[in-house]
């Protein structure tokens, strides 16, 4: 093959469930990979690290229902299994966004909020070290003195 294959499945996990409750998460790692040998057309899966440690994180007793997953097949022969994360998009997909204009171009006039909170900051701080304020002073009474007056009074 000299070009690679990429594509997207949501995988339900969800007969997982009805194996034993001590071997669920290696349960859901085989139908993974039997899931990515049917729709791939091989035998040769390697599942990312990442993937493993999502359907792990909840324990053994407890893995996921449903999980997104990102198959690429190589020039090698094998697909890589790895979670799907939106921030990635594949080469096909940012292409056709190009063309619908989705994506927006900064204007050149528009400086960067960054810039002006920076300013507006130093301006701040500049104008609190050129206040200095003198302490006050408070003057306090004795407490014994105030119950001796206390005690008068009542009288």
């Amino acid at each position: 093959m000299s070009q690679e294959l990429e594509r997207v499945y949501t995988i339900n996990l969800g007969k997982a469930l009805l194996s034993v409750d001590t071997h669920r998460a290696p349960r859901a790692i085989n139908m993974i990979k039997e899931f990515a040998s049917h729709h791939m057309k091989t035998s040769e899966i390697k599942i990312d690290e990442d993937l493993a440690h999502i359907i792990w994180a909840r324990g053994v007793r407890s893995p996921p229902r449903k999980i997104r997953v990102r198959m690429n097949k190589t020039d090698e022969g094998y697909v890589l299994v790895s979670p799907y994360t939106e921030g990635t998009p594949s080469k096909e997909a940012s292409s056709k966004k190009e063309k619908k204009g989705l994506f927006k171009k900064k204007k050149k006039n528009e400086s960067k909020p960054e810039e002006k909170d920076s300013a507006k900051v130093e301006e701040k701080i500049a104008a609190e070290d050129t206040k200095q304020e003198a302490p006050k002073e408070v003057k306090k009474e004795a407490p014994k003195e105030k119950k001796k007056e206390l005690k008068k009074k009542s009288k």
